[in-house]
């Protein structure tokens, strides 16, 4: 999941990359803005012990810069990069191996499905692919501090509430009795099974096996449980697909169901959608789902690979997904996977 200039001196990692941060090796610098963060830990209410524990022999971490760095879209002065295929992503992503895991881990934790959907109104299917994606099924779940990184992120600045924030609320975590062995995840500070940031943890974490623990390490029933709490959160609908693949005619007018909104976030994203539509406009219109789904359900087109090739009707819960990881390509092999999950 998720969601992101240095002393004289720079390091040789840093040139190999070409990045050269003004401040990344002013240690001193980098000292005086972790105990800035400690007393703000502390005003809110984290132990002095915690803090003290957390925080004592912290180094700035220039390889989380550099990764930062080099995400898509990190440099606001370069023009956007071309959208790739998404047939490539898809076969990486909804493989034989994930299906089959998937289907696996859908046996393990067969015991908790009826809860779970019944408490949270979000298949299991769903919650399974979230956490294929994430972390293969939790083979991977990172090896960085994540106190390091959070604090070296919310030091380099560019976006330094997000990450002051979520480095406080790790130390929250650890007040809370979660062992700094387990606070280790992503060099961008996500961790568990399900990869949170911890104000995700702190906010949205179930303790789905009832022993009073949240624990997306090591329970399943607990990832499970948390993973469909984000999703009920961020405004699921029960009994509604993510969306369908569809059949587009090749006499459809595309230029009749373009959308003309702005989207407030992830805009690039949701420029790939058309407007919404029923499903029996759709039809209407000659685009015929390939899957179940209700005719009064609203709809979007999308055609990741271009006109003529794979085509998908997304729905509200389309968004959702994209609320756990803001990119088309994302959400649509969650989506799949789950399909495949599921039968």
């Amino acid at each position: 999941m998720i969601r992101r200039s240095v002393g004289l001196v720079v390091s040789a990692g840093l040139l190999a990359v070409g990045i050269v941060p003004a401040r990344a090796q002013d240690r001193p610098g980098f000292q005086v803005f972790v105990q800035e963060l400690a007393a703000r830990a502390r005003a809110e209410g984290v132990s002095a012990a915690t803090v003290a524990s957390m925080t004592e022999g912290l180094t700035f971490n220039p390889k989380v810069i550099a990764l930062d760095r080099s995400q898509p879209g990190a440099s606001t002065g370069s023009a956007p990069a071309p959208v790739p295929d998404f047939a490539p992503y898809r076969r990486a992503h909804v493989d034989a191996a994930r299906i089959a895991a998937g289907r696996a881990a859908y046996a393990q934790v067969a015991q908790y499905v009826p809860g779970i959907e019944r408490r949270y109104g979000v298949p299991a299917s769903i919650v399974l692919a979230i956490w294929g994606n994430e972390s293969n099924y939790g083979r991977y779940t990172g090896d960085f501090d994540l106190a390091r990184s959070l604090a070296t992120l919310a030091y380099e600045g560019r976006r330094r509430a997000l990450f002051a924030t979520e480095f406080i609320d790790l130390l929250k975590m650890a007040d809370r009795g979660v062992p700094r062995r387990l606070l280790v995840g992503s060099w961008a500070g996500a961790f568990g099974n399900p990869q949170f940031l911890p104000s995700v943890y702190l906010r949205l974490g179930q303790d789905g096996d009832g022993d009073g623990k949240v624990d997306i390490w090591t329970s399943r029933a607990d990832t499970m449980a948390s993973i469909a709490n984000y999703f009920r959160d961020a405004g699921w609908r029960a009994g509604q697909p993510w969306g369908v693949a569809a059949r587009v005619p090749t006499s459809f007018d595309r230029g009749s169901a373009a959308s003309g909104l702005d989207a407030p976030s992830c805009p690039r994203v949701h420029a790939r959608h058309s407007r919404w539509l029923t499903i029996a406009e759709w039809r209407a219109l000659g685009v015929m789902p390939q899957g179940a789904i209700g005719d009064n359900v609203l709809a979007a087109l999308i055609e990741p690979d271009g006109p003529g090739k794979n085509a998908f009707l997304l729905t509200g819960n389309y968004r959702v997904i994209l609320e756990y990881n803001c990119s088309n390509y994302y959400a649509l092999s969650v989506g799949l996977l789950a399909d495949e999950i599921a039968h």
